[in-house]
């Protein structure tokens, strides 16, 4: 009797199961399978896109295949005809010079600046004289400046280090201590400082690369404004040979000062007559970069005018020419050439969908963003210019990095990180979770949807450019592996089964937001409190 009423139950269950379930959903969803994923992501993430970086080569031949994709299974092109939308970037290079007794200096070589550190605006100072001031300590019982004039002068100092120690190795020096020094340096009006640091002698070959790239932004008021900022001070960085030039005005080096310091037990402050010239200026250059955006009508009127966006960024961070190992290129395979394999394979069921006449109501923008990897710079521009109104836009789904996993799901990959579904908006929370246990079941892991998760996902990705502006969204996630932003994020280690089934989520959630009776009810506030 109990098994006869347990069966029952179970058909019930079952019967239910199926009425919940869209017909027209389940068949258009097919081609979003581990074959189609496998045949877009080997082309993306392969060599020969040289790991797809912003304005490079690689970024544009990624460009240019999405577009054809996008052509070829119907979508329109929505920016003025093309589906291209070209993104403002600029990037800034430095120029920069150091003049020792009229001797030119080499950059990476002789001395450094660290490219942030230049405003717009930029420096010069010419100076005729150099006070070296030991350590630069400023303690009650040890003071180099102590009966010191600092204000309007060149001021050369340690980096690191107090008398009579060792010279710190780099995973020792303190950034906190370097932060001390500097800022008595600009409360006391130094005209510059000039900073020892043996690790100039021996560059790292990954620490010239951070020197040598360029700094890419929006060209926006926010970034004019925040480069336009006047540097608090000159700060200089030189090897020990390059300060040897300069002590030798004073007939003197850095050995016989340290040993003078730290015999003395006091600090040994001098004023080396030499003419010291610096300049740098930031050196701006275009960037050639485009979101591609592929647009489907919605099918009924009355609602085809709400937009529901689709996202990935299509971008990586290039080659790595000082990578271990032969393999230099950074290939993306997961991030985020999983992402945007998995935009492709929804956009292409939902295309079909309508051509076969059940294409959603609502109308779905496609769009796969630039500059991701340089600061979201592709998302944020789109948000500032949207093709479509963002008042008319519903919801934001993002995808970025479902092909692998992390150590944390080692034993079962059936899982995704769900990241800002309840942040805005309850309604979509529910259709998310409703749209996963009906059709897929995969396990939801929310353990990043807090806005105090100390990795800050929520802010990392583009879709927090759309939640900025207040439109509800979910931003679907593997986690970090060893791979990541590293040349072993090949394609061999892509889960393809898996990248399917959470693009498969992904559209199944997208095809209950475009087919709803209402747009998702923001109910929340952007710091997470209720709406009055």
């Amino acid at each position: 009797m109990k098994k006869h009423l347990l069966y029952s139950s179970f058909l019930l269950l079952m019967g239910c199961s199926a009425v919940a379930q869209n017909k027209d959903a389940i068949k258009f969803s097919q081609t979003i399978n581990k074959d189609n994923a496998y045949k877009h992501l080997s082309v993306l993430a392969s060599d020969e896109y040289e790991g797809r970086e912003t304005g490079k080569k690689g970024g544009w031949m990624a460009a240019d295949y999405i577009k054809e994709h996008f052509k070829s299974i119907g979508l329109k092109a929505p920016v003025a005809g093309d589906y291209f939308q070209p993104v403002d970037i600029v990037s800034y290079g430095l120029s920069q010079l150091l003049t020792v007794d009229g001797q030119p200096a080499e950059a990476l070589t002789d001395f450094f600046l660290m490219p942030k550190s230049v405003s717009a605006k930029g420096f010069a100072f010419n100076a005729n004289s150099v006070l070296f001031a030991g350590y630069g300590l400023t303690k009650d019982d040890y003071n180099d400046y102590a009966n010191q004039a600092v204000a309007g002068k060149v001021v050369m100092i340690f980096k690191s280090g107090e008398p009579g120690s060792p010279a710190p190795t780099a995973s020792l020096r303190n950034s906190s201590a370097v932060n001390a020094k500097l800022k008595y340096l600009v409360e006391h009006k130094a005209q510059a400082v000039i900073l020892i640091d043996p690790i100039v002698d021996n560059m790292p070959e990954n620490m010239k690369s951070y020197l040598l790239s360029e700094d890419m932004a929006l060209k926006n008021k926010e970034t004019m404004d925040r480069m336009d900022v006047p540097q608090a001070m000159p700060v200089i960085t030189i090897g020990t040979a390059l300060a040897n030039r300069i002590l030798a005005g004073a007939n003197t080096n850095l050995d016989a000062l340290k040993k003078k310091i730290s015999d003395g037990g006091k600090p040994s402050p001098q004023e080396i007559k030499i003419s010291v010239c610096a300049s740098a200026s930031k050196v701006e250059k275009k960037v050639k970069s485009d979101n591609v955006l592929g647009f489907l009508e919605g099918s009924d009127p009355k609602l085809k005018h709400e937009i529901l966006v689709i996202t990935g960024h299509y971008d990586h961070i290039g080659i790595t020419p000082d990578a271990k190992g032969d393999d230099k290129i950074n290939n993306g395979a997961d991030d985020d050439g999983s992402g945007t394999t998995g935009v492709l394979l929804i956009a292409e069921a939902f295309a079909k969908a309508k051509k076969a006449g059940k294409g959603p109501k609502r109308s779905i923008l496609f769009m796969t963003v630039t500059g991701e990897e340089k600061g979201l710079l592709g998302s944020e521009w789109y948000s500032e210019n949207p093709v479509f109104p963002l008042k008319n836009t519903i919801t934001n789904l993002n995808i970025d990095m479902i092909g692998r996993g992390d150590k944390a799901h080692e034993s079962d990959n059936n899982f995704v990180y769900i990241i800002g579904s309840d942040m805005l908006s309850s309604d979509l929370d529910r259709i998310g979770k409703k749209a996963n246990k009906t059709y897929v079941n995969i396990n939801l892991d929310e353990k990043y949807n807090n806005r105090t998760d100390p990795n800050q996902f929520y802010y990392r990705s583009d879709h927090y450019n759309f939640a900025k502006h207040g439109i509800p969204v979910i931003f679907y996630f593997n986690g970090v592996h060893d791979d990541y932003h590293m040349p072993g994020d090949e394609v061999s280690k892509i889960d393809f089964p898996m990248l399917a089934k959470r693009a498969k989520l992904v559209y199944f959630t997208a095809w209950e937001l475009a087919n709803g009776l209402k747009r998702p009810t923001v109910d929340k506030n952007e710091d997470g409190t209720p709406k009055l």
